[in-house]
C-alpha cells in the first residue's frame, strides 16, 4: 500500500478509506507544561496571543510527535466572545466560565451582529492561518470549538438544563443562535486553513439529558455543523464527556465522521455501537497518561487498539502536567498500528 502524508492519512482514516497505518493524533487539547518549556510559549498567554498559540500547537508535533497541529487549548473563547465572565487560567490550568449573559430571547437578540475577527475567536483563526501557512501542505490543521449545547449552557448558566425541560421555545432559539455561530466560526477556521473540525460538547450527553431531549436539542444542531463542513470536504470529530455508550448511535446520526469517547466507555462496545463513524480514544488522561509509565501506556494502548478504535488518543483533554515520554509512548503505538 502507498505511504501517505500525515494530512492524507488522517483525512482518509476519518472518511473510511484505506491507509498504510494509523495516524498519530490527539483530537482533544494538546498543550503541556513540558511543551511550553521546550518552545517558550506558555499558558495563559498562549490562549490569547496568536503567535504563541501557534507556537505551542506546533510543539505538539515537534516535541511530542503528533502528526497534526490543533488549536485552541481550552473551551472558553466562545463564551468570552459573547461577554461571559471568565476566570483566568494559569500555566497549568485552563480558564473557566464563571458568569453568564443570557436569560431571555431578548438577550439572545442583543448578541447578534458579532464580528468573528474580534476577541479570542479572531486569535484562534489567526493562529490557524499561521499554522496552515507553515504546515498546511503536509500536516492536518485541526480547528476545535465548543459545541452548541455546551455553549448555550455557558451563555445561559445552570438554568440551561431546566430551560430545555420547561421553556422549549427559548431553548430552541438559543440552540439556533449558538449553532449558527458554530457554523460561521467553523467556516472561518476552514477559510484560514483548518482541514479537520473537532466539536467538543462536554455536557451534550444523552446519559445526562435523556435520549428524547438529545434527539431534539442536540442531533439536528450537530447535523447542521456537519453538513456545513462536509460541503467543504472537512471531516468532523465529536467529543462528549462521560459514559456515552448508550448515546453513540444518536451521536452518529448527526453525520459526524469520528466520535471521541472518554475512558468511561468500553472501547470495544463503542466500536460495536456505530456503523460508519470511527471511534477515537480512549486512554485515561489522568490515571494513565499523566500518572503511569510509558510501559503501562503501551500495554493499555494495545488493549484499546485491539478493541478496534479508528484513532488511538486520550479519552479527554491532555492534562497539562503529562510527561512528554508518556505521550510519545501513545504516539509510538499509534504509528506502529496497521488496521
Amino acid at each position: 500500500m502507498a505511504e501517505y502524508t500525515p494530512k492524507e492519512r488522517l483525512a482518509r482514516a476519518l472518511t473510511g478509506q484505506p491507509v498504510d497505518r494509523m495516524p498519530a493524533v490527539s483530537v482533544t487539547q494538546t498543550g503541556t507544561v513540558d511543551q511550553m518549556e521546550a518552545c517558550g510559549a506558555f499558558w495563559p498567554e498562549a490562549n490569547n496571543d496568536a503567535e504563541k498559540m501557534a507556537t505551542l500547537a506546533e510543539a505538539g508535533h515537534t516535541v511530542v510527535g503528533f502528526e497534526a497541529v490543533r488549536v485552541p487549548f481550552d473551551i472558553t473563547a466562545e463564551a468570552e466572545f459573547f461577554g461571559c465572565e471568565i476566570k483566568d487560567g494559569t500555566k497549568e490550568q485552563q480558564p473557566s466560565v464563571v458568569g453568564h449573559v443570557v436569560k431571555t430571547v431578548e438577550d439572545i437578540e442583543a448578541l447578534r451582529g458579532y464580528n468573528l475577527d474580534h476577541g479570542r475567536i479572531g486569535v484562534v483563526c489567526e493562529a490557524i492561518k499561521i499554522l496552515a501557512d507553515k504546515y498546511g501542505e503536509e500536516l492536518p490543521i485541526m480547528g476545535s470549538m465548543i459545541g452548541p449545547f455546551s455553549l448555550a449552557q455557558h451563555i445561559n448558566g445552570d438554568e440551561w438544563f431546566m430551560a430545555i425541560f420547561t421553556n422549549e421555545a427559548f431553548a430552541l432559539e438559543l440552540m439556533e443562535f449558538t449553532t449558527d455561530f458554530n457554523v460561521a466560526y467553523a467556516k472561518k477556521m476552514v477559510e484560514n486553513g483548518a482541514d479537520t473540525m473537532v466539536i467538543i460538547d462536554p455536557t451534550a450527553s444523552a446519559q445526562l439529558i435523556g435520549a428524547e431531549f438529545y434527539e431534539k436539542f442536540v442531533v439536528p444542531f450537530h447535523k447542521k455543523i456537519c453538513d456545513a463542513m462536509h460541503e467543504l470536504n472537512v471531516p468532523v470529530v465529536l467529543h462528549i464527556c462521560g459514559d456515552t455508550t448508550q448515546g453513540l448511535a444518536l451521536m452518529e446520526s448527526s453525520g459526524v465522521d469520528g466520535i471521541s469517547v472518554d475512558q468511561n466507555v468500553d472501547a470495544a462496545t463503542a466500536v460495536s455501537k456505530v456503523e460508519k463513524a470511527i471511534i477515537v480514544g480512549n486512554l485515561d488522561p489522568v490515571n494513565m497518561l499523566w500518572n503511569q509509565t510509558p510501559e503501562a501506556i503501551r500495554e493499555q494502548s494495545q488493549k484499546v487498539l485491539d478493541a478496534g478504535v479508528g484513532l488511538l488518543g486520550p479519552g479527554c483533554g491532555i492534562v497539562s502536567k503529562t510527561p512528554t515520554e508518556n505521550l510519545q509512548a501513545m504516539v509510538e503505538m499509534a504509528k506502529s498500528h496497521k488496521y
